[in-house]
């Protein structure tokens, strides 16, 4: 018996009516999407999307990250993306949370020090998103053609509000 039966007993469910094989990889809508690791974000369902028609990058405050950029890159020369929206979220842990308060409730639940350990936090919401889309924007190798564009989704009502 393993730890992970229930998730791959509904994968062999998931996979007998499977219809997604054979994708080229490539961004059919041309959108990539920017978000945060919260379970309350579903980045396809939200822009009326579905399986093959974005690429999604996720992280703690759906930051744009040097590997967020690394991803968007490719995604805009190696796989048809040319609208970037960069989506974090209302009540967000990130964003509405101290570095020592983070630290403090990560460093309870591990039961040691973890001071030393890095977290991301976005003391302003609003501002980490306006320097977040200018690192797009004004990166070498996303052209101007990119539309870019920077969004808080509303994990109470479901609505994205477009800030930049």
């Amino acid at each position: 018996m393993s730890d992970f039966d229930d998730l791959i007993s509904a994968n062999r469910t998931f996979a007998d009516d499977f219809q997604l094989g054979g994708f080229d990889g490539v961004a059919h809508a041309g959108v990539a999407i920017v978000t945060c690791m919260d379970s309350r974000i579903d980045p396809l369902n939200m822009l009326g999307l579905k399986a093959g028609d974005a690429k999604i990058f996720r992280n703690p405050g759906g930051r744009v990250t040097d590997q967020a950029l690394e991803a968007l890159v490719l995604g805009v020369h190696l796989l048809n993306v040319n609208r970037i929206l960069v989506i974090p979220h209302t009540r967000c842990a990130m964003a509405s949370s101290t570095l020592d308060q983070v630290r403090e409730k990560v460093g309870a639940s591990a039961g040691q020090d973890v001071s030393w350990q890095t977290f991301s936090m976005v003391p302003d919401q609003q501002a980490a998103l306006g320097d977040d889309v200018h690192k797009v924007v004004s990166h070498p190798l996303i052209p101007d053609s990119v539309k870019v564009g920077g969004f808080i989704y509303d994990v109470d009502s479901g609505l994205i509000d477009q800030k930049f």
